[in-house]
């Protein structure tokens, strides 16, 4: 079974309160966080019709800070599927209410697995590609996953060679004390 991406699509919009605030008087990283994760799980719910729960999170770079009273809108859709998993793509932007001006905040990818009522993974459809966005977008899924897998088996602790970083770690603000 496959289905169109835009069938799993979820856009969520927030307006940011103090009470989400840090110390210095920006909105949490940490609530942005939970909000994504939330968007991510909806999404991918759709997607599978199945309860989803969320394997890991790639790279979350925070671009820009959203302010108190800013608008906060989060954008979620099915980058990728695999047999039981799916990539969903996260992007978040703020708005200005008062000049309309539109941040792009961060963009992040969460791989979600969907589950049986006994927490079993089970299959979840495919997805039909029908742009170059969408190609381009599980293409990089595709890519992002091999490299991750070469970076495991790369540092794997049984197979790591000391001598072949000692080179990288001259270059960088750190001191090496074997004891």
């Amino acid at each position: 079974m496959f289905k169109h991406i835009k069938d799993s699509q979820i856009t969520i919009s927030e307006l940011m309160k103090p009470m989400y605030s840090n110390f210095s008087g920006k909105i949490h990283g940490g609530y942005i966080l939970n909000l994504m994760d939330q968007i991510a799980f909806a999404c991918a719910s759709r997607h599978s019709r199945h309860y989803c729960v969320t394997a890991s999170v790639n790279k979350v770079n925070f671009l820009h800070p959203i302010e108190v009273g800013e608008l906060v809108t989060l954008k979620a859709s099915v980058n990728y599927t695999g047999r039981t998993s799916m990539v969903i793509g996260v992007r978040v932007e703020s708005e200005n209410i008062h000049s309309g001006e539109i941040k792009h905040c961060n963009s992040s990818y969460f791989t979600m697995v969907a589950k049986d009522d006994d927490g079993n993974n089970v299959p979840v459809p495919g997805i039909i590609l029908n742009s170059k966005t969408a190609i381009r977008r599980f293409s990089r899924s595709i890519t992002r996953q091999e490299h991750a897998k070469k970076r495991s088996e790369n540092f794997k602790a049984s197979s790591f060679k000391i001598e072949e970083h000692l080179e990288l770690l001259k270059a960088n603000n750190v001191k090496i004390e074997f004891s």
